[in-house]
């Protein structure tokens, strides 16, 4: 991760897309911050087209993001429920959090009354149990916490939700998980990257995959124009970890055979395969064999990807500017290397970039 001493002033932070910002702008206008090894060059991200060339392949993820937020109540008390993940089974992966006030939300505290729980949110981890939790949400519906989703901690639980369908549920009653940092409520159109395609299932992602978001269909076709090739991945992303930033939990993926096959051929050639995006780095890095071929793939994947492991496929990544703490830069590290990572990170500092989801971009190339 980049050097401890590194810290990103709140100011900094992206609080509202870039088209909103002033007049003319529009998504493609966030920098863009270019890493090639540990020299770093700046730029417009609607300069992307003279940055590749032509027989590149960016991978990007198809997912949509959802109107995971639903407002509810436990007992008297008012709750937050973020919806992550669909299991196989029918239920949720939800975390429950409590409304700030300011619009956004925090961990929930004291919910048992234990000293174990007021210490697990003062280290960020969250509570949302017991196990039986009743949950009322808009409609009549009901959603009752059944058990943790892993050993690791109790942020996420697996509910069942009852009278209600949940992607008729967040379509009716949802809103985008919003964040501190962020000015204001935002629509869903707003999260939607120009790759989205909604699935038959009404899954999606809680959260969106956000280096893809500045493209724009003119973009794109320009860089179709010129020769750079896109390869279509699938993989859901689950709620982030707000205050602890933990690995990312297990997600659901899709890495289908045209996919495949094209980023073979372009390996097999002289283009580079770019990942725009952690999430396409999630999926694809899950394909591939240990003799670096990629294979249709479809399922959950666990993999983390740092540096010990490394990666077979990836050779450059898209990326949003993340937390110092965040668990994300161990798998830029192991794209691009400790150094580059510091050096970009120390230059997007210097030069004022802005984090976050609505923040400017970093291209990581060999």
């Amino acid at each position: 991760m980049p050097a401890p001493a590194l810290r990103v002033p709140e100011e900094l932070s992206a609080r509202v897309p870039a088209e909103q910002r002033g007049p003319g702008l529009d998504r493609d206008g966030v920098r863009l911050l270019v890493s090639r090894g540990t020299e770093v060059s700046h730029h417009v991200f609607g300069e992307l087209p003279g940055l590749l060339r032509a027989g590149d392949l960016l991978v990007v993820n198809t997912s949509p993001t959802l109107a995971a937020a639903v407002d509810g109540r436990v007992g008297h008390a008012r709750v937050v429920v973020h919806f992550s993940t669909r299991g196989d089974d029918g239920r949720w992966a939800v975390e429950l959090r409590e409304p700030d006030g300011r619009g956004t939300t925090r961990a929930r505290a004291d919910v048992t009354g234990t000293t174990r729980a007021r210490a697990d949110v003062m280290e960020g981890r969250g509570c949302g149990g017991p196990a039986g939790t009743r949950v009322r949400l808009p409609g009549g519906a009901r959603l009752v916490l059944e058990e943790p989703l892993s050993g690791r901690g109790e942020r996420l639980w697996w509910a069942r939700v009852s009278r209600a369908e949940v992607p008729a549920l967040l379509r009716e009653h949802g809103r985008p998980i919003r964040y501190s940092y962020t000015e204001r409520d935002q629509p869903l159109s707003v999260y939607q990257t120009v790759f989205a395609l909604p699935p038959g299932d009404g899954t999606g992602s809680a959260e969106m995959p956000s280096a893809a978001r500045p493209f724009t269909a003119r973009l794109v076709a320009e860089l179709v124009s010129r020769g750079v090739q896109f390869a279509p991945v699938t993989l859901h992303t689950g709620v982030a970890s707000a205050e602890s930033h933990e690995p990312p939990y297990p997600e659901r993926f899709a890495v289908p055979e045209a996919s495949a096959r094209l980023i073979n051929a372009v390996r097999a050639g002289e283009g580079r395969v770019v990942a725009v995006g952690t999430t396409a780095v999630r999926a694809v890095e899950s394909a591939a064999g240990s003799d670096g071929v990629v294979r249709a793939r479809a399922g959950w994947t666990d993999l983390v990807v740092a540096p010990e492991r490394g990666v077979r496929v990836v050779e450059g990544l898209l990326t949003g500017l993340h937390e110092p703490e965040a668990s994300h830069l161990l798998m830029l590290e192991a794209v691009a290397g400790r150094a580059a990572i510091d050096r970009g990170y120390e230059a997007a500092v210097r030069g004022r970039y802005l984090w976050h989801e609505f923040g400017d971009v970093h291209l990581l190339l060999p």
